[in-house]
């Protein structure tokens, strides 16, 4: 069997784990595995390149993605999506293993339903799909979102400042309620809870002038609603796949001038960025991202296309691809309330 995988969207830690093991259950099958560069890209450009066992060694604790990644969207063109498959056909392969969240997945549903055998893994640091309980780089994300509100509390004290932290999270506030909670926010905000500029700061006088307390920790998801503050249509061009930049959006910087305007506390924000998807994976990643790879491949060998592999409580499942593409995982709210107890 010859076999292509790829890498789609943003990168993050755990994405050369899952390679890695792509690979390695691959060889242990007898099969060929070549490397598809730079996400769909490569397969609408026909850019492929055998990876053997010296390609995939030492890439394990190692960030990002030995086979690049873009935000290309074959499903955008029918001559794009018309390339992908006349490659899959010249490069005799067999079947694919694509590496993604829900733009990335979507299109392989989309090659699935146009007959080319696939399997896909779920990557995304905002652990929004459908289907799995966890996704590769989720917990490496929230891992540093927890260690920068850790050495944001010292700061914060000293100063006796409202420190905004902004994080990832487009849809949904996965990495800000656990992120938030495991750093021991004072406040986390999510585009599962709307709320107003006057709900976020008398939330904070009433903390410092109630509970005696002269500091805070704010937690914003990028995408979170704050109804005084400026939206994604405000925002520009979108991607391929109908993405506008939430940077743009400032909302930490944004809200810290509200805040500080309104209640009189010096206040300033700090935007973790790339930093969340960035550098070597957490111990949960690599197993994780592991055992989708060694399970995805194990489907191929079955011949089960179509699908995903999931992690549900302890087991690694497969799921069809068509029930969770297309949708978004938001926040277990019950989680989100957890967090309300220590305010």
């Amino acid at each position: 069997m010859r076999i292509g995988v790829l890498t789609g969207g943003g990168d993050v830690p755990g994405l050369n784990a899952a390679i890695r093991a792509v690979a390695r259950r691959a060889f242990q099958y007898g099969y060929e595995v070549f490397a598809v560069k730079n996400g769909w890209d490569g397969l609408v450009q026909g850019a492929l390149e055998p990876l053997t066992l010296r390609s995939v060694s030492g890439i394990l604790h190692v960030g990002g993605t030995i086979l690049g990644t873009s935000r290309t969207n074959p499903c955008k063109s029918p001559g794009d999506l018309a390339a992908c498959i006349a490659h899959v056909r010249e490069e005799e392969l067999d079947a694919l293993v694509a590496i993604g969240g829900d733009d990335t997945l979507g299109v392989a549903q989309a090659l699935w339903e146009a007959g080319v055998k696939i399997v896909g893994i779920p990557k995304t640091m905002d652990n929004d799909v459908p289907g799995t309980d966890y996704c590769i780089g989720f917990n490496t994300a929230v891992t540093v979102v927890a260690e920068a509100c850790d050495r944001l509390h010292t700061t914060a004290s000293a100063h006796h400042r409202v420190m905004v932290v902004e994080v990832m999270g487009r849809y949904t506030g996965w990495v800000a309620t656990v992120g938030g909670l495991a750093g021991g926010a004072d406040l986390i905000l999510i585009p599962e809870r709307p709320c107003t500029l006057d709900f976020i700061c008398e939330h904070v006088k009433r903390r410092w002038e109630e509970q005696g307390k002269s500091f805070s920790i704010i937690v914003v998801s990028e995408g979170a609603k704050i109804y005084e503050v400026r939206g994604e249509e405000e925002l520009g061009e979108a991607d391929e796949f109908g993405h506008v930049r939430l940077d743009r959006r400032d909302i930490g910087k944004s809200l810290a001038r509200e805040i500080e305007k309104r209640t009189g506390f010096e206040s300033r924000a700090v935007v973790l960025g790339h930093i969340q998807r960035g550098g070597s994976p957490t111990v949960f990643d690599r197993v994780l991202a592991t055992r989708f790879g060694v399970k995805a491949v194990d489907l191929l060998q079955e011949r089960q296309f179509g699908c995903m592999v999931a992690l549900r409580g302890n087991e690694i499942i497969a799921l069809p691809l068509a029930e969770v593409t297309g949708r978004v995982k938001e926040v277990d709210l019950e989680l989100y309330d957890l967090a309300k107890v220590f305010y």
